[in-house]
């Protein structure tokens, strides 16, 4: 009996971090910086509407909106390694930590969701002197 609630918080436990592993990681905007200012193996993807996207993006981000899934599916395997990291960003976060989702369950290994979006990093390039 007294081992039924270990079980439980056990069980817990592994679901929780099952859940977690299937999540794109959420970065803020400052690590987003430092990681594109380090690495010159970087993805990052853009996966708003290309219409959203020639509206303006980060520089070096490719574009793969994710409104269609089984095209967003079929471009990130043709286009993306699944060894090296791969950042996602969208306007405010939403689309991108849906497709942090797909990419995990694709088999991506390292998969982060800059959960400020566009908007953030438009904001911070206005505030900035």
């Amino acid at each position: 009996m007294k081992y039924i609630g270990f079980i439980i918080i056990l069980m817990v436990s592994a679901f929780g971090y099952a859940q977690h592993r299937k999540q794109a990681t959420p970065i803020p905007l400052k690590t987003l910086q430092q990681q594109i200012a380090l690495s010159s193996n970087l993805q990052l993807v853009d996966v708003r509407t290309p219409k959203e996207y020639r509206l303006g993006a980060i520089a070096h981000a490719v574009n793969i909106p994710i409104a269609k899934r089984k095209t967003f599916k079929a471009q990130c395997l043709k286009t993306l390694h699944k060894d090296t990291p791969v950042f996602l960003y969208c306007y405010r976060g939403v689309r991108s930590s849906r497709a942090g989702k797909i990419l995990k369950r694709l088999g991506f290994s390292e998969v982060y969701d800059f959960s400020g979006g566009w908007k953030a990093w438009q904001e911070h390039l206005n505030l900035s002197p």
